[in-house]
């Protein structure tokens, strides 16, 4: 038996006018989604219990089985495991998004947050652009002052670690859930410490807002990251192991840190795949190859699309209804279809880690549907997979429970 869990990150969502009153889920072409949820079981899931913040850090570590209420300490340090970023105690660690913020020479506090993402920096250019920060005198020395570091991402997900911090008193804020506003009201604020970084966040800007690497971008006709945010702040963490819990060991593939580092702590591999992007353009067949591959190997595989969240951030509609449709036709029909192909017996939870929502383009805690689909088994009960079918169906109060059902606890 082979066991596999298929999260589309910020599918779930609310009705949409443009669509008709459909949801994303609703109005894509998801029949192999759809089929499976016919055949199997649909419900909906609370993965962010309150009162933890709605987002991936919350409810990919309930999907993985570990109750958040218990043992989230925030979701940098589960990103530092998948780095190999060493943390030792008094040690936090932050997000240190690359952002777009409006250019020009108004107040640093007036200006909007265009992009939590920079445009979705990438590669080289991610990687020129913290090289820039940290190898500017007045930038660096501040750093050191603060007793803290930069890990450089070819992404716009770039860590840093503050030695003897306790962020505890310290409110930071999440860029993606306040993108076009203003963001002097969202700077790190509460105890003194946080001033410390909004310092470093108002000379990021002093450093970036004109530099070449910067206006390189800005002359090919990309959003410029013109500055960085700290957020989704956190201590040390640790998990207990998965095949001690279930019996299984087993492996993630996914191109979002997080997951990687959830996956870690727990005791299964990451799998990092060329190409793989976290966007509408990422490696899809790759993907595919690289979850057969550990199926051969492991019994149990979580595969993680990224692009249905990150879509939804960038107010992209049309890529969000795109990507859950390679979901159902470039991956979950293709390995269903090979697991058949080889007379494989298997059993497959597919579900929104949380909502984000068009309306907001930010995160939602509420209930998400899942469907729990068994090979072997035909349930007849004719759902499709969306969230008003799963608000139909059976109620999961604690997502960190899903796992016992994949398993058949």
């Amino acid at each position: 038996m082979k066991y596999i869990v298929v999260i589309g990150d910020g599918m779930a969502d609310h009705p949409v006018e443009s669509l008709g009153g459909l949801t994303p889920l609703e109005y894509a072409n998801i029949p192999t989604m759809d089929a499976m949820a016919a055949q199997g079981i649909v419900g909906s899931a609370i993965n962010c219990p309150k009162p933890l913040s709605a987002g991936s850090e919350t409810a990919i570590l309930s999907i993985f089985g570990c109750d958040p209420l218990q043992y989230f300490t925030g979701r940098s340090p589960m990103e530092a495991a998948a780095q190999g970023i060493a943390m030792i105690p008094g040690d936090a660690a932050f997000r240190c998004n690359l952002v777009a913020l409006d250019a020009g020479d108004m107040p640093y506090e007036e200006r909007k947050i265009l992009s939590h993402s920079a445009g979705s920096i990438s590669g080289q250019d991610a990687l020129d652009t913290i090289d820039a920060l940290v190898s500017d005198p007045e930038f660096a020395e501040a750093l050191k002052e603060a007793d803290m570091f930069i890990h450089p991402s070819p992404s716009f997900r770039p860590l840093a670690v503050k030695h003897n911090c306790d962020p505890k008193g310290i409110t930071f804020t999440p860029p993606h859930d306040h993108l076009g506003e203003v963001c002097g009201k969202y700077l790190p604020c509460g105890k003194d410490e946080a001033k410390v970084f909004e310092h470093l966040m108002r000379l990021a800007n002093k450093v970036l807002e004109h530099h070449p690497v910067t206006e390189k971008r800005r002359q090919s006709g990309k959003l410029g990251a013109n500055g960085i945010w700290f957020w989704a702040e956190g201590t040390q963490v640790s998990l207990p192991s998965f095949l001690g819990q279930y019996g299984y060991d087993g492996a993630v593939i996914s191109a979002v840190p997080l997951c990687h580092g959830i996956g870690i702590l727990r005791g299964l591999k990451a799998i990092t795949v060329e190409g793989a992007t976290g966007e509408l353009d990422t490696n899809f067949e790759g993907k595919l190859e690289a979850t057969w591959q550990c199926l051969q190997e492991y019994d149990f595989v979580c595969l993680h699309l990224e692009a249905p969240d990150e879509c939804t951030h960038n107010g992209d509609l049309e890529g969000k209804i795109q990507s859950i449709q390679w979901l159902d036709s470039r991956l979950i029909a293709p390995i269903c279809q090979r697991l058949q192909e080889n007379n494989m017996d298997y059993r497959m939870l597919v579900l929104s880690d949380h909502k984000t929502l068009t309306s907001t383009r930010g995160h939602n805690g509420e209930p998400v549907p899942f469907l729990l689909y068994d090979s072997r088994e035909n349930t007849e009960n004719g759902a499709r997979y969306s969230e008003k079918f799963g608000d139909a169906g059976i109620f999961v109060e604690q997502g960190c429970t899903l796992l016992d059902m994949l398993f058949e606890k």
